[in-house]
């Protein structure tokens, strides 16, 4: 069968990089894909992302099933697209993802439906904004409504802190974000003590199968200190999440989640993803939905998956209830994945293209290099800005794949890489 990846970043990447050692599948294409896509000759680029142009390749090519990696194609309605000319895709309808597009509709929802998160409330008037972060007071979380490429997130440790984003995002709106009615908007929320988790699953629209626990670093750098990114490294499985902790995330978040999206009429297809806050008791709170794999969160838990995961798809995408994942078990490498983001100079505000890539090795059983912001050029790998690819280790402990990937990493270069140093630290110091 042939397949068809949409996006271009790592997380797509990842998810070609499995389907294509699936023996159901013939041909896999990317779209638009990236320059470590084009090295992998199992994997074919297509230079399109226009939604209609993606379902008139479809078509033209005999796909018999389609992955929606990104947000933007989600929001945009692709699924409907694809759907409406009865072509198998997996993702969420543009009604279904605006968990994701919309902060402002996700947090009514889940004040709707009784699912744990934090106070919050929607401004699209700056001034407005400012007196309620006066008196809330600081510490104080700021997030742009709508899709911002993880970067629309401030989380203020002072009062003046909170008062620029608000201005960044309203007055200039300079993110270029905007929510479902046009304009700029914010959700302003209080902030939540705890260690963070990445809890991704699949549904069907009524049923849902768990991926492996993962947890990334969203700050630029060592400590968790500077500013957020789209995420600079993660790796699965997370210890914070205790057996206790995913059974309540899974009765609290997830299935009232997916009960709700089936409720208000908009029932929920493809990867979920649930940020969560963990406190040291181990309640939950839901930080943000996304409604898709979590990237870089995708690189370390697809290369644990020992399970063909065209047959998990496959099933999802089913029209008879009866083969879908309701008894699925999925099967996990029992060794660590962890990866290490390598991000261009200037990421996240700036982040400069063009840079040489060099230093690159054949990838092993053990280690495998997904690019996000990379293509060829006159026979050169080079950078397209932010995040420039991840390097995914397998290893016994998190300590023996932390030191392959940074052992990987040395041989690595392109002119003002930057990347952490100590991804894994939280679950090494637990």
């Amino acid at each position: 069968m042939n397949v068809l990846i949409i996006g271009g970043g790592g997380r797509e990447h990842a998810l070609a990089w499995k389907i294509a050692q699936s023996n159901k599948v013939q041909k896999v294409f990317v779209a638009p894909g990236n320059g470590g896509t084009a090295r992998d000759k199992r994997l074919d680029n297509i230079d399109i992302t226009d939604v209609q142009a993606l379902r008139e390749f479809a078509l033209a090519n005999a796909v018999e099933l389609t992955v929606v990696g990104p947000e933007t194609p989600l929001a945009a309605g692709v699924v409907d697209e694809f759907r409406a000319h009865g072509l198998r895709i997996f993702g969420p309808t543009q009604a279904a993802a605006q968990l994701e597009s919309s902060k402002a509709f996700s947090k009514a929802f889940m004040k709707r439906h009784n699912i744990p998160t934090a106070a919050y409330d929607t401004f699209t008037e700056a001034q407005a904004a400012h007196d309620y972060v006066t008196a809330k007071g600081a510490p104080i979380v700021v997030k742009a409504d709508g899709l911002a490429a993880g970067k629309g997130v401030v989380v203020a440790m002072t009062e003046d802190e909170a008062h620029q984003a608000i201005d960044f995002m309203l007055q200039g709106n300079a993110l270029g974000v905007s929510h479902n009615e046009g304009g700029a908007r914010v959700v302003i929320e209080e902030f939540l003590q705890g260690e963070e988790a990445s809890f991704i699953v699949m549904c069907d629209g009524k049923t849902v199968l768990p991926l492996a626990t993962s947890q990334d670093h969203k700050r630029l750098l060592d400590g968790d200190e500077g500013p957020n990114t789209g995420g600079m490294g993660a790796y699965s499985p997370a210890p914070v999440v205790t057996p206790e902790v995913h059974a309540r995330a899974m009765r609290e978040i997830i299935l009232p989640t997916i009960k709700g999206m089936e409720k208000d009429g908009i029932p929920f297809t493809g990867f979920l993803y649930a940020g969560l806050m963990i406190d040291p008791q181990g309640q939950v709170k839901t930080l943000e939905f996304n409604c898709r794999m979590g990237d870089p969160e995708t690189q370390p838990i697809m290369a644990r998956l020992k399970t063909d995961l065209v047959d998990v798809l496959l099933a999802a995408t089913s029209q008879h209830a009866e083969t879908r994942f309701d008894d699925f078990e999925l099967d996990w490498d029992r060794r660590t994945a962890i990866g290490v983001v390598l991000a261009a100079h200037g990421y996240p505000m700036n982040p400069r293209k063009g840079d040489v890539i060099s230093g690159l090795q054949q990838d092993t059983d053990d280690v495998v290099v997904f690019h996000a912001g990379t293509h060829m050029t006159e026979g050169h790998l080079r950078t397209t800005g932010g995040r420039v690819m991840c390097v995914t280790a397998l290893g016994g402990t998190l300590k023996l794949a932390q030191q392959l990937a940074y052992d990987t990493i040395e041989g690595i270069h392109f002119d003002g890489m930057q990347y952490r140093t100590d991804i894994g630290f939280r679950a090494i110091s637990r």
